[in-house]
């Protein structure tokens, strides 16, 4: 039963790394700022995710508070990318009106 366990939280382990590269891309790539700072959060949502399986791989409990650490700190940076996206937004917008008036 142990085997079929290890075996099935590599296989997640996998599929979830598959999906953090394309949520790289797709932060390096996207079209718009908003489809970056969703790509950034989904990507700190899968690492936290890789950390939690690797500490029931592992069965290490100190990974589950350096996972809970990992999502203060993405939380943190998706904040952050936010007001930093609102005020480049505002400065183009107060732009545009002073330049239409």
């Amino acid at each position: 039963m142990d085997n079929i366990f290890e075996i099935l939280m590599q296989a997640a382990m996998i599929i979830l790394g598959v999906c953090l590269f394309v949520c790289l891309f797709r932060a390096f790539r996207g079209p718009s700022s908003a489809d970056r700072i969703i790509a950034v959060n989904m990507t700190g949502t899968i690492t936290i995710a890789l950390i939690l399986f690797l500490a029931l791989l592992l069965n290490e409990g100190y990974l589950i508070d350096i996972a809970l650490i990992y999502a203060m700190l993405s939380f943190l940076a998706v904040v952050l990318l936010c007001r930093i996206a609102i005020g480049v937004h505002r400065a183009r917008k107060e732009k545009e009106d002073q330049r239409d008036a």
